[in-house]
């Protein structure tokens, strides 16, 4: 399973890359200031938990016997995609309904670290 989340980071890094320079390059002056700093926001935080994937691959094989890293992996995987997601995709449509979703990825971020934090002080 450590291999499955170091591979997932790997992927998530690599998008992370790709999303926060075309950010940099093709976004400014494309789109209001305020959006911006939401695009922005988004790949700030989905390369925060790029890092945490790799944290997860790391408590996997370290303490291979507690479920609850896979768990945190898992919700760390569901953060990026509904935290960034939703801010990426406000981003280029304008909708302002989706910042009401992007909550629901912070609160994924919140629990995955709680559990890491768990499985490092029951080890």
């Amino acid at each position: 399973m450590e291999r499955l989340f170091f591979a997932l980071a790997a992927i998530f890094g690599a998008l992370a890359v790709g999303l926060g320079a075309f950010g940099a390059h093709a976004l400014e002056g494309r789109v209001a200031a305020n959006l911006l700093s939401t695009y922005e926001t988004s790949v700030r935080y989905h390369f925060y938990h790029v890092i945490a994937l790799l944290a997860v691959a790391f408590a996997i094989s370290r303490w291979p016997g507690s479920g609850l890293p896979v768990t945190a992996g898992w919700l760390f995987v569901a953060g990026i995609v509904i935290f960034s997601g939703s801010l990426y995709l406000l981003t280029f449509t304008g909708q302002r309904w989706l910042g009401a979703i992007t909550p629901i990825g912070g609160v994924a971020f919140i629990v995955g670290w709680v559990l890491l934090a768990v499985t490092a002080w029951r080890a």
